[in-house]
């Protein structure tokens, strides 16, 4: 099959590679599954690149989202499943290899069912950052009727995470640095969106829920966005981080927090326990379903082209995901 794979970190010039390797085959429990495309997420080439730390096998093929149709079985598993279009979940998180290749064996619920109106573009986008925004906002509960900020509302995960929050019913704030990305917000069915680099989000908060402030964050920087957050979230709400790059181990008001009982939630979605990982899926193919995750596909690239494709994301540019079409 062709594949991209890399043996050992560095710049995407220098590592990538495409060419043919051995089929897998699917073990026990496995299914195989002929990928249509793959998603590349910014956790992908900080791993490439060696911020994660060393190479975990002596051959990676990157990513771990990603759409395709089951093609066979291993043992174990209902033969019913072939010919099934599924989206892939954590395709190389623990694993030498993802989903830039023609072929993926993966354990059976690692590929999930999606209805037929779901195209693979879209299905490329769901395991890291539609479950990612999914978990935030859901984890505690039905999120109906009340008023989330989503920091972000342009990048892969806030632009869903708007999408998944307007879906259950609330009120959705969102902040986002400059204009093409508040279009993108609005689209997306935010009911405010806020630069936040020309304006006061804390008084633009509470001039939209009357002082009340916010019951949820869904929070992309939470290091970065503390001095704000802490004074937009209700008392007993809740703050959902799943990133803090710009101030990695942040000072924490603790007693203002605490005075509020306000709830931290960080969270990394490779990792979640299972039962949640199961309501995730389960939610998922319910609002896909409903038609109501639309990801915006900033760019797409031939699988030949992956240097290209890791380049675009580590530019940080693009307004969306970036993803491979596999022929």
């Amino acid at each position: 099959m062709q594949a991209a794979w890399y043996e050992t970190i560095g710049s995407a010039d220098e590592v990538l590679q495409v060419g043919e390797i051995d089929n897998p085959s699917p073990g026990q429990g496995d299914v195989l599954v002929q990928m249509k495309t793959s998603g590349v997420n910014p956790s992908d080439v900080k791993t490439r690149a060696g911020a994660r730390g060393e190479l975990q096998f002596p051959k990676i093929i990157p990513h771990s989202d990603g759409g395709g149709v089951i093609m066979a079985v291993g043992e174990g598993v209902s033969k019913d499943r072939i010919g099934e279009r599924v989206w892939i979940w954590n395709g190389a998180f623990g694993r030498a290899y993802g989903t830039c290749a023609e072929l993926i064996s993966l354990p059976s619920n690692q590929a999930v069912s999606m209805p037929d109106s779901t195209s693979f573009e879209t299905a490329a986008c769901l395991g890291i950052p539609a479950a990612t925004a999914f978990y935030g906002i859901f984890c505690d509960g039905s999120v109906n009727d009340q008023s989330i900020l989503i920091t972000g509302g342009a990048g892969a995960v806030g632009h869903l995470g708007i999408q998944l929050a307007k879906w259950s019913g609330a009120n959705v704030i969102t902040t986002v640095s400059g204009d093409d990305k508040a279009t993108a917000a609005k689209t997306a069915g935010a009911d405010l969106v806020i630069n936040y680099k020309t304006d006061d989000v804390i008084e633009a908060v509470n001039d939209f829920t009357k002082g009340d402030g916010v019951d949820r964050i869904l929070e992309v920087e939470f290091g970065g966005n503390l001095s704000v957050s802490q004074h937009v979230i209700k008392n007993n709400g809740v703050i959902a981080s799943y990133g803090s790059v710009a101030e990695a181990n942040p000072s924490v008001p603790f007693y203002d927090l605490m005075f509020k009982g306000v709830t931290l939630n960080t969270y990394l979605i490779y990792i979640v326990p299972d039962s949640d990982r199961n309501k995730i899926n389960e939610g998922i193919t319910a609002a896909l379903t409903d038609h109501a995750l639309n990801p915006i596909i900033a760019e797409s690239f031939s699988l030949t082209d992956i240097t290209d494709a890791h380049k675009a994301v580590e530019a940080g540019s693009v307004i969306g995901n970036v993803i491979i079409t596999i022929d």
